[in-house]
């Protein structure tokens, strides 16, 4: 990445971000890692970078448990470890040990599930190997507490247990010493005592010429001499030796275990590298988690599209505060490269074009961003910034000079790949000549097809943004009435500068400002005032439809309300429908059943009865009856034949016939594409297509 100049991260404030993600980080490569940040310009790499960040970043939300808790710095004993020759200590070891036991348990979390829910965290581990019987090699020198075991070797275990004869030996001599020497009244107080490693007596100072032996000593008060027993001094020196022999036994023990592994020294430094990764990995997600980060759309084109985007460190310190951040959204591409930013000062115009930057160099760096789900982001070989007053003491240049030599650069060096920002472009020499190089730079930016955001009160540059095409106009809002700025980006319209609304805010005198007016360029004034009346109403305008819009999601959701009961209804009145033709089936059915009953009976009796003759009466008896029922049947069939169909338009009062079950009703009341019918008592709803209008005939 092409940074110019030179102080474009601190400019951006990059290098804040560093910080706080250093703060996150436990080992000493991650923190290393998170102070030496690189923005890097190959997709490939930053897209890795941003989903590790991801994946980590979920696992925290679900609470899971990544084991990666090795967070000791022992590039120092690797080193040694890879030196020929070498010796490391037993807690050496033990630090190796626990690296070792961090990596298998890194290895084992991976099961096949969560390398392919994880694939991009996996691929840390997926170049390298795990091998188990490096602690087994360890343990079988040492215990658990870094001290060489016995079995180490045969040699070592017989001097150790000629240390422990020799000491048990003195141990009972010394005694004897002890009780001896108290005996006579030789000794202090305390009897005995410790000094220059060996077991001494502690005798009454004017004792001491009693007592043949080494003296090793006085208190400090000379009451008390520190005498070896003469009886002990061949048993002290005899484990003296002993433990000199043990020490050289312990080194070339460990010599040698070091050897061993000095192989596995480069596999060791690939798994310890691994341990800060992962470490510098789980940073960046704690601090995205921090300040909301998301991982945005990566573009293969240089296209900048933020999605309410936050200026991340801004964010972090309203939230700490209780304050609200207003979020910034813009488009940059290929159609419109270059954005023109007007509107009061303390709006919000370096804050928008430093949020846009800071942001493109986190992405660029593998860390999620503070924006919407719909951000999308190119990337971009070069960033050049200009902001603030460069005056240069050193090269006797003023603001303008400096000015003029940055945007030399920036016009020699701009390119299709180069994201540019500008602060106050054309500040600090003559409005109207300053405003006509201004003009000349953006031509050129635009025709280099570099992308960026340019900040300005010159009339003429937002003039230009109306008329030259990728290059496009935006606004800070600002609320005149309470003389406050609202901190809100409207692009396609260039902003009022507010200098006399600003002057009012400020407290200057009413009749100062009436001066000033009076002063101005009248044509400008007149301008200034049609954009600040234009901005207002536009505010006016969006006020009015985020009203609208409020209204009309209400009405939607009165409307589905609405729906849902009127649904409820009508399948609550087919219900009953279906209920009554069920009703009607079920008496048909026992009326048949009757009927069957009936006739067998009949027929029984017709068997057996002489009297034929009553018989074959009662049978027509049963069945004229059923034909007086099909008679009254026959007369709803002529009363459907008394009307005629005549169609058109349903209206309320009209006679209807249905045309499934040709029930005939009055209509009461229409609801939209549904009618409600007066079939006898029964109120029925009904779709007006299920519906024809009828009249009587000859009527």
């Amino acid at each position: 990445m092409n940074l110019f100049p030179a102080s474009a991260l601190s400019q951006l404030e990059f290098d804040k971000v560093r910080i706080l993600l250093a703060n996150h980080c436990n080992t000493v490569l991650a923190k290393a890692k998170a102070n030496q940040l690189r923005i890097h310009t190959v997709k490939a790499y930053i897209n890795q970078a941003l989903n590790e960040t991801e994946e980590f970043s979920s696992l925290i939300r679900a609470g899971l448990n990544f084991p990666n808790d090795f967070s000791r710095d022992i590039s120092r004993e690797l080193k040694l470890l890879g030196i020929p020759g070498a010796i490391l200590l037993g807690e050496d070891f033990l630090l190796l040990i626990k690296l070792i036991e961090n990596t298998g348990s890194v290895f084992r979390w991976f099961n096949n599930e969560r390398k392919a829910l994880y694939p991009a965290l996996y691929s840390v581990i997926s170049s390298t190997h795990y091998e188990k019987h490096l602690s087994e090699i360890i343990f079988e020198i040492l215990d658990e507490n870094g001290k060489v075991k016995d079995t180490a070797s045969k040699h070592l275990a017989a001097i150790r247990l000629a240390v422990y004869q020799k000491r048990m030996a003195l141990r009972t001599l010394f005694e004897r010493s002890v009780a001896k020497y108290a005996k006579l009244g030789y000794l202090a107080e305390i009897s005995e005592s410790f000094m220059n490693g060996r077991r001494v007596l502690a005798v009454v100072a004017e004792n001491k010429r009693m007592i043949r032996g080494v003296l090793h000593g006085e208190s400090d008060t000379r009451r008390t001499a520190y005498i070896e027993p003469e009886e002990t001094i061949d048993f002290n020196n005899a484990i003296f030796s002993l433990e000199y022999e043990e020490s050289r036994e312990v080194n070339k023990i460990l010599q040698a275990l070091t050897a061993k592994l000095h192989e596995y020294a480069p596999l060791l430094q690939q798994w310890f590298q691994i341990a800060g990764e992962y470490d510098f990995i789980a940073a960046k997600a704690r601090l995205a988690i921090e300040m909301d980060g998301v991982k945005p759309i990566l573009s293969p084109h240089p296209v900048i599209k933020l999605d309410n985007a936050f200026h991340p460190l801004l964010k972090l310190y309203n939230q700490q505060n209780g304050k609200v951040t207003v979020p910034v959204s813009l488009s940059l591409n290929n159609q419109q490269r270059i954005l023109v930013i007007s509107g009061p000062n303390a709006g919000g115009k370096t804050v928008t074009l430093k949020t846009v930057g800071l942001l493109q160099m986190m992405m660029q760096s593998g860390l999620l961003i503070p924006v919407g789900i719909h951000t999308e982001l190119g990337i971009f070989k070069q960033i050049f910034i200009h902001i603030g007053d460069t005056q240069s003491l050193e090269f006797e240049l003023s603001t303008y000079s400096a000015q003029l030599k940055n945007m030399k650069y920036f016009i020699e060096e701009g390119d299709g790949k180069t994201l540019f920002f500008i602060d106050e472009l054309g500040s600090g020499s003559d409005p109207n000549l300053g405003g006509a190089f201004a003009e000349v730079i953006l031509e050129e930016m635009e025709y280099k097809r570099s992308l960026g955001i340019v900040t300005t009160h010159y009339l003429n540059l937002k003039i230009m943004a109306g008329k030259r095409k990728g290059i496009i106009n935006g606004a800070m809002q600002f609320d005149e009435k309470r003389l406050m700025p609202l901190y809100k980006l409207q692009i396609g319209k260039p902003g009022s500068s507010y200098t006399f609304a600003m002057a009012e805010r400020i407290g200057l005198k009413r009749e100062l400002i009436d001066r000033a007016r009076k002063l101005a360029d009248d044509e400008q004034y007149k301008l200034d005032k049609l954009l600040n009346k234009t901005e207002q109403g536009l505010q006016k305008i969006n006020l009015e439809k985020q009203t609208l819009h409020t209204l009309i999601k209400e009405n939607e959701e009165l409307k589905a309300e609405m729906n849902v009961l009127m649904s409820r209804e009508a399948h609550r009145q087919e219900v009953e429908k279906l209920k009554h033709q069920n009703k009607i089936a079920e008496e048909k059915l026992i009326y048949l059943k009757d009927m069957e009953r009936k006739l067998k009976f009949m027929i029984m009796d017709w068997r057996k009865s002489e009297d034929k003759a009553s018989v074959i009466k009662n049978i027509q008896t049963l069945l004229l009856g059923q034909k007086d029922k099909l008679f009254v049947s026959k007369k709803q069939k002529e009363v459907f034949e008394k009307y005629d169909e005549i169609g058109g338009d349903i209206r309320v009062g009209d006679m209807v016939k249905m045309k499934q079950n040709k029930q005939i009703g009055l209509v009461t009341e229409i609801r939209g594409k549904q009618a409600v019918l007066q079939v006898g008592k029964v109120p029925i709803i009904s779709k007006i297509t299920n519906l024809v209008v009828i009249r009587e005939k000859n009527v």
